[in-house]
This record gives C-alpha cells, structure tokens and sequence, in this order.
C-alpha cells in the first residue's frame, strides 16, 4: 500500500541523512510523520520548513529528534513465550549441529539499551556452561542510537528492569553496584557492541543466529526487503532468524523455512558455493642459490606488473604486499605497508573483507564475491569481483591471504545490459502471447483477485505493525508518567516533612504566636495562644483576626498590625491590659513583624508579663 507523499517531510528527511549520516527515508511514514511531529510539538513548531531552520541553527535539537524517533523500548526476554521457544526447542537444535571447538557467532540488530543481547547471553551460557561460552561465543550488538550504544556498554540496570528475571537468574549474573544492577563483567567482554545501520552498512558474516525484533517493523516494504537481503547473506546455512512478534517473511519462501510463524522464528535454506574440498599443490622445483634471487626478483615483478589490484596479509592481519594496481586504483601507497589491515579503508568498503579473509584463513579455501559495486563519484560506478585466496606454505602453514580485485565493469555492464534487453524482449513477448482475449480475461481476473488478497495481507500486516509500534509509544510515555508521579510524591513528602517541622517549631514556643495572612486571617495559632486566650486552633484558623472574641482588646492593636503589614517594619513591644482564659486580667507584651518571603502578613508574638 503506497504512503502519501509530503515534500515538505521528504525534503527534511534528505536534510537529516546529508548533515548528520542518519538516513530515515525507509522508515514507514506513518509512524515517522507521528514522531516528528511529536517533537515539533514539543517545541511549538508547525511547519516542517520552519523545523529545519531550527535544526540548522541548534545542534541539540539534532539528539532531542532522534531521541522522539528512536523509540528504545525493550526489556530482558520480552515476550517470554519466544524466548522459551527458543531456549528450549531452537538453541538445542543449533548447538548440535557444531563441533565443540566451533565459534559460537551471533547478532543482536537493534539492540536499543542491551537487554535484548544480554538475554541472548544469559540463554546461551545457560546452554553450554559459563566456561564454554566464555570460550566460544561472539554476540555482536548494534544499533544506530549512540546514547542507548553507552547504557548498552555500561550493562547497569535499575532493579524495575530485571525484576521479571528468576531470582536465581539475577544472582547468577548479575553484581549490585551502585543502587543499580550490572552484568557481570566476565561474560559482557564477549557481548562487542557498535553502531551499525542495518540498511546501510555491510552486515556480520557466518552467523548462527541473527536477532531482529520489533525493528523491521519501522521500515516501508522496499527497506524491508533490502534489511532481509543483507541477513539472509550474513546467516549461514541453516542459520536461524529471530523476529518481532509483529514481523513476518511474507515473500521469502525460498530462502527461509518457517520454525514457528507464532514466534516469528525462521531458518535459512541450505545451498551456496560448493567450494573445491582440497587444493592442487604445485610441484617442488630444486632451485640453486645462483637461482633464488633471480626467481626472487621474478616473483616481484610479476606480483608487481600483475593486471589486477593486489593485497596480502599476514596471519596477524598486516598488509604485508600492495602491488602497482593496488596502488593506481585503490588508493594505497607504500606507507600502508606494514600497517593493520583493518585501518585500511578497502577492508570496509565497499565490502566488509576483514571477516572475509578470516573464513578463508579458517577454512582454507578461496572466497570470491562477484560484482561489489564501488562509485567512484555520483556517476561513476566500477563493478570488481573480489577474491580472497589463503596463501597456504608447503607444509600446510596458513601464512596469510591475497586479495584480488578485478576489475569487472564492462561485463557488469554488459550483463546489466542483457539483462535490460531479456526484459523488454520479455515484454514484447508477453505482448504477442495475449492473442487469447479470453483466456486472457480469465488470467487477468485470476491475477486481480490474487493481488487483492496480497493487498490485502499487506495492509493486516501494516496494521499490526503500526498497532504494535504505537503500543511501544504508549509504553514509553507510561514509563515518563510514572517517573513523574515518583518525582510529585517525593516532593510531597518533603513538603509533608517542612510542614510537620515548623508546626513543631511553633508549638515549642512557650509565648503565644499568631501567624496572619494578607487579609489578616488567622493562617497559625500556636499551643502557647491556646494556653494563653482558650481558643484552640482548629477554632480560629481562617478566621478575621479582630473578630474574634477573646481576652486581648484586637481593637486597640489593629493600626500598629496593619501599619506592620503593609510597611514591612518591626514593631513593638507593646504593652496592653487583657483578660486570659481563666478571667485574670494581666499585662501582655506584643510584638509585631512582618511575615518573611511573602508580600504581605504579620507574625504577632504575646507573652504575659504579669498575671491578675
């Protein structure tokens, strides 16, 4: 189903993706528009024009907007029946297909804050033992989000986020540290996280598990498609597939077999390169040592005049030889000798060759990727078809790898070019096969009906996605609420806390205190104004000070109150003739001064000087 195009959004999505590197245009519009506009609510925007400009201007705002668009939220084992479906029934199975010196490789895509991956680790030294893991097992982890990237690497946890683990699952690995919880430190070396973007960059190879769960979700269909070509390369064969519960492989029949369509787990198919089981090593030839540095010499020129870009590397993984091709037309010189293999831009791109020339090491045998396009600039493109050979001594030592790169432009082009013709030669076929109008219409309709139940599959799947991506949405701001309301309630306490503490400063004045508001309303009467006039508080407060009916004559003492109040000033001690609670006239002292932090109000302080 074809999302509506806004160009004012498309030209804002372009912006993001050539300023900052974070390319957003596979993502389903229709939650993506939700979560823009979200932040420029946030910031009293309307407008996506106007959006940009603060963008341009505010490099902060770039991290506020990806924070709304990255929504992290996971947990540890989410959707706990998957995950028991595949502790118990597909690790197993995986395990027992591996040799017990076999690496263990595994990919967590998305990986938001690392629950996800730790839950993977905790599944597989539950599995083979922690020693065993330790020994063999490589979880990667990535995501495009570099603040979730650091909570993900820290591996510390609040208690809320791993009370739903068994309680001697938390024991077993997890350490307190800091009020929070932390992975323990042994197993989380063999958990490597990274920034990576599944629709962009060269994905992990020889894999025996791939995790991507409720992230494929975000994309549109074609993004989706690209996602799933790159795990279906990363996977081997018979490598396993884990999904969202809201993602399916609708079209993918002939490269993945369905384990369980409930919990979105699915296998690749077996096939691939059926790579020679030996080498032809060649015959020794008995050289004289007048001989060796002219062969020597020999075998330096031809490496050096050979037709084809050329690269060695050590075991240890150091370029060892570039020859004049490779320097022409890859880029390198003579100071790249000797350094890491891995530094070196051809050894990610246009291909990631690095893990490359670790399998043919490993395995011994020759690897060749056909037609890596390499551009050049925006309209040149070269086409090389890359083999990585493992350079093997006569006594059967892995010395190292050659890399060659052949330039294979003109017969890329070519078959790209045939390949155009067979298509519209296809189509001219097709045109003159429609003879039969009737069977023709019959086809037609045939076709129409399938395509509408297609359709029709896409859109429940479309919806499911969206329906599970706004959950997550409401989760997400459930989890800000209840933050808020720990925040009011703490808050409240210390209010509770301040009010009880003065109520008792009050009442351990020994002198009568009244506390009058703007208004000269009764606001506090404390235990010693009790004592002294017989009016309890609960029987004053709010009350008109001077309408009150007591011993003290407030008639008399009104101007010097009002006059403190709206001056600001101290005054007294006065003296004035009053009567107490018993009847007794006496002689009582009051002072006035003006209530602190507020515009308006008096505190009056009264003590009996002497008692009729």
């Amino acid at each position: 189903m074809t999302e509506p195009i806004d160009s004012d959004l498309e030209e804002l999505l372009s912006f993001i993706r050539d300023s900052r590197g974070f390319d957003f245009t596979g993502y389903k519009r229709t939650s993506l528009t939700r979560r823009i506009r979200k932040r420029m609510a946030d910031v009293g925007i309307s407008d996506y024009v106007d959006y940009r400009d603060l963008l341009e201007a505010s490099a902060a705002e770039f991290g506020a907007l990806f924070n709304t668009i990255l929504i992290n939220v996971t947990s540890f084992f989410r959707d706990d029946e998957s995950w028991a479906y595949l502790r118990d029934d597909v690790v197993p199975e995986l395990l027992g297909g591996l040799t017990a010196d076999e690496e263990i490789r595994v990919w967590s895509a998305g990986c938001s804050s690392g629950e996800e991956a730790y839950s993977l680790a905790i599944v597989l030294a539950e599995a083979i033992g922690i020693d065993e893991f330790v020994r063999r097992v490589k979880i990667y982890s990535t995501d495009v989000d570099d603040d979730a990237l650091r909570k993900a690497r820290a591996g510390a946890y609040e208690a809320k986020a791993v009370e739903a683990l068994p309680e001697p699952l938390r024991e077993k690995y997890f350490e307190p540290q800091d009020r929070k919880l932390v992975f323990r430190s042994d197993l989380r070396r063999r958990v490597i996280f990274g920034r990576h973007d599944i629709t962009r960059d060269a994905p992990i190879s020889r894999l025996h598990l791939l995790v991507c769960r409720n992230t494929l979700m975000y994309f549109n269909v074609e993004a989706q498609q690209t996602i799933v070509d790159r795990f279906t390369f990363a996977l081997n064969d018979r490598g396993v597939l884990f999904l969202g519960k809201a993602e399916m492989l609708l079209a993918d029949g002939n490269r993945f077999d369905v384990v369980t369509m409930r919990h979105r787990i699915f296998q690749r198919r077996g096939g691939g390169h059926a790579w020679p089981s030996s080498q032809e090593r060649p015959m020794r030839t008995v050289v004289t040592p007048q001989d060796a540095d002219r062969q020597r010499q020999l075998g330096d020129l031809a490496l050096e005049t050979a037709p084809n870009a050329l690269v060695a590397v050590d075991m240890a993984g150091t370029v060892m030889r570039i020859n004049g091709q490779a320097r022409e037309r890859l880029g390198l010189g003579p100071a790249d000798v000797g350094r890491p293999f891995r530094d070196l831009e051809v050894s990610y791109r246009p291909l990631e060759l690095r893990s490359l020339v670790e399998q043919a090491q490993d395995t011994r045998r020759p690897i060749r990727v056909n037609a890596v396009e390499r551009r050049l600039t925006a309209d040149d493109v070269q086409y090389l078809d890359i083999v990585v050979q493992p350079l093997i001594a006569s006594d059967g030592e892995v010395l190292g790898a050659a890399l060659s790169f052949i330039d294979n432009t003109l017969f890329t082009q070519l078959q790209q070019e045939v390949k155009r013709s067979r298509e519209e030669l296809e189509t001219t076929n097709e045109e003159l096969q429609s003879t039969n109008e009737e069977l023709e219409t019959t086809n037609e309709e045939l076709q129409s009906s399938i395509e509408e139940l297609e359709t029709t599959n896409e859109e429940l799947q479309s919806t499911n996605e969206e329906l599970e991506t706004t959950n997550e949405e409401l989760q997400s701001g459930n989890e800000e609420l209840e933050t808020m309301n720990e925040e009011m309630r703490i808050r409240s306490m210390q209010l509770d806390e301040a009010r009880t503490f003065l109520e008792g400063v009050l009442a351990s004045v020994a002198a009568g205190v009244v506390v009058l508001d703007a208004e000269l309303r009764v606001r506090s009467w404390n235990r010693g104004a009790e004592e002294l006039w017989g009016l309890r508080a609960a029987e004053v407060r709010h009350e008109d000070f001077f309408a009150l009916d007591f011993g003290l004559p407030t008639a008399d003492v009104a101007k010097l109150v009002r006059r403190c109040s709206v001056e600001r000033r101290r005054a007294g001690p006065i003296d004035v003739q009053a009567v107490n609670r018993r009847g007794r006239g006496f002689t009582c002292s009051l002072t006035f001064t003006p209530l602190e932090g507020v515009s308006a109000g008096v505190v009056l302080l009264m003590e009996a000087v002497d008692q009729g």
